[in-house]
Formats: structure tokens, sequence, C-alpha cells
């Protein structure tokens, strides 16, 4: 009889009101009164099989005119661009640049396929890695590069565009797939999806995900409404988890939700948020990310790190402040706890021992631009020196 048992790095994050969390992900679940179940990641699977094409696709990146003049790149330098995703970053940088050398990083093996074909169009100027950022470490070492080497830094975070676009990877809300959203794709076998959450925790730990991942306000009541649903089926399909969540509302409020461009939002919107960053373990991801540019960069180097939602945008600013994150799971639930700043390491002019922040205020993308690629209107910019 299976028993599926989450990975401790997706916990950290959890609210400590929500320990049945973890419990109920060591639960037998045969005895919850749950289908049939063969292991982590085989609710996602569907008869379609999961693969990706490698095709081009038109791909655009965000903000890519500002990171350019920031990322500041010259001739024989070494860039990381630490989420490859489509490549479109990679690529201008390349055209903008000559005799520069990109080290390629992507925890997604339909991007480093990408980043392969293109490092074979640019010989000895684009080494791929496969990896997450908490790998980033170890790969760099793999390939000689020494800590302190590495000229400038970019960082895209959140889910890509190739990602979104294709309804296998079950990151879509507008395209039906497998409820997966693994970024990984099937590279660990014991690596839960997005459909072995909601059909495994109960009520208050969905709904404590909701809240702190999603920033949903609803989290109570569409959580109640998932458990209902799922009493009858399983849910596996991301319509199929779509349409529960819009369930759960009056019909009136179905239009009422508008993103930035004042468009409506899907009423789930947050929902598939929420459990892409549990999914996918993110915002330690990010933090872990942060950790290895500061250790990589030279002294002058420069970070470009882009976010999409408000709590990727906290954890950047903190970090670049220098706020001590060694607990995120405080800094992240708790509204009045922030994070402890060392004064020590904070100079007279804003600086610290590790960053010197280019532009104080955030970067945001301009009008023409968020019209030409809407996906671009979330995204935050912060820039800063390596000290």
């Amino acid at each position: 009889m299976a028993i599926f048992r989450i990975p401790t790095h997706s916990c950290r994050l959890l609210p400590k009101t929500s320990l049945a969390v973890q419990k109920l992900w060591n639960l037998n679940l045969h005895s919850a009164g749950l289908c049939a179940f063969s292991g982590p990641g085989s609710l996602c699977k569907s008869e379609e099989l999961y693969c990706v094409s490698t095709e081009k696709t038109p791909h655009m990146p965000v903000m890519l005119k500002e990171v350019l003049q920031h990322l500041d790149i010259h001739p024989g330098q070494v860039v990381l661009d630490m989420t490859f995703g489509g490549g479109g970053h990679t690529q201008a940088i390349l055209k903008a640049v000559s005799d520069v050398t990109i080290l390629a990083l992507d925890r997604d093996p339909t991007a480093i396929s990408l980043a392969q074909e293109l490092a074979k169009e640019n010989p000895g100027r684009i080494k791929p890695l496969l990896g997450r950022f908490s790998d980033l470490k170890a790969l760099l070492s793999s390939i000689d590069v020494k800590a302190g080497s590495i000229d400038a830094v970019l960082l895209d975070a959140g889910c890509s565009s190739m990602q979104m676009d294709h309804a296998e990877r079950g990151f879509s809300l507008s395209r039906d797939g497998p409820l997966d959203m693994r970024m990984d794709g099937e590279r660990f076998s014991d690596m839960p999806c997005a459909a072995d959450v909601v059909n495994t925790l109960d009520q208050q730990a969905l709904a404590s995900i909701l809240t702190a991942y999603g920033e949903e306000r609803h989290a109570r009541k569409i959580a109640s409404a998932i458990v209902e649903a799922r009493r009858v089926k399983p849910i596996t399909r991301t319509q199929q988890l779509a349409s529960v969540v819009a369930g759960s509302f009056p019909a009136a409020a179905l239009h009422a939700r508008k993103d930035k461009l004042n468009r409506p939002a899907h009423v789930a919107t947050k929902t598939f948020q929420a459990l892409r960053i549990l999914v996918n373990d993110e915002l330690n991801q990010l933090h872990a990310g942060l950790r290895a540019a500061q250790t990589a960069l030279k002294s002058g180097g420069r970070l470009c790190v882009i976010t999409f939602h408000s709590l990727e945008d906290r954890l950047v600013k903190r970090f670049l402040q220098s706020d001590d994150l060694s607990h995120l799971e405080q800094y992240h639930f708790g509204l009045g706890k922030h994070g402890t700043k060392d004064k020590s390491e904070t100079k007279k002019d804003g600086a610290n021992s590790y960053w010197y922040r280019l532009q104080k205020k955030v970067i945001t993308p301009q009008k023409a631009d968020v019209k030409e690629n809407a996906r671009a209107r979330s995204a935050k910019l912060r820039v800063a020196l390596r000290c």
C-alpha cells in the first residue's frame, strides 16, 4: 500500500498554524478514502505523452531594454542567466555584446534543450546548466567556474511563458491539461504535482496554502469547494480545478476581479499561483538563488532580478537590504516580522557589505511594453552592484 511523503523542502515555508499539512502529506491515501494512488505525480499523468516541442516559438523577454541597460555587459565578460526559459534575454545579450560567455541555468529540461540548440549555433558562447537555484554552486564548480568570477547575473523569477503556453505542463488557466505544474518535469519521481496537493491535503491545510502563497482572501471558501468536489471525483485537470474554484463564487463575482490592465481576471488565478509556488518550492529556491548569485558575482558585478508578484519582490528587496532571512517562515507569514537587519553591515550611503542598490526604487515596465506583452504587466525589476 503506497505511502505518499512530501519532500521536507516543500514544507519549510508553510504557516505554523498548518502543521497538519506535513502530517497529511504522510498519510496513507487509501485510509483517507481517496482514489487508488501509486505515488507522487501519478495524479498528473494523462493519456497524452509528456513531451513538449523544442521548436522555436516567438518569445518576448520581459523588460529587455532595462535589463540590458542595467547589466551593462562588455565584451569578454561572463554572464549568468539563472532562468534561461525560452532564451529571449540570452539571445538579446548575444546580439548586443560580442565575445561574451553566457552560463544558461534552468531547472526545466525543455528549456535546457533549447539552450543546447542555441549553444550549437553559438559555439563556445553558451554553457547550458540543468538544475535548480539550490544546485548552482555545485554546477558552477563542475565546469570550473570559481566563486567571485562572474561579471553579471540575471534572475527572471516565476513561471516562463514557454511553460504557460503548453497545456500539458499544467500551468495554464486558459488551456486544459493535466494538473501538473512541476517546473522540473519528470526529473524527480518523488516530487508531488498540483493534483497530489488538491486531492490529498485537508481543508485547513489547503486554505493555509492559498492564503500564504496566493494571498487569496477567499481561501476558506475555495478550499471547501475543492474538498467537496474531490469527494465526487479526483481533480486531475486544470480546467476542472478552475471550474471548481469558479463554482465557489456567486455568478456576479466571477467577472469582478481585474488585473493591472483593468481586464477581467479569472477567480482561480491566485489558487493556481499558490499551488505552483508550493509544488516548486519557489520562495526557498529564490532565496537560494540570491545567495548563489551573491557568491558567484565578482566585486563590481551587477545583479538584475525580475519578479512577478509581491511575495517574490518582498524577498528580493529585503535580501538586497541585508535583512536576516535565515528564518523565512517568520519573514513570509508574520505581517509584523520582516526580518532583522545587521546594522553593522550598513554604510551611510545606503550600501551594505554585500550590495549597493543602483536604483533605490523598483523599476516597472513602460506602458508601451505592457501593451506589446501583457505578461509584463506585473513585472518588477531590482538592480544592485556587488560590493
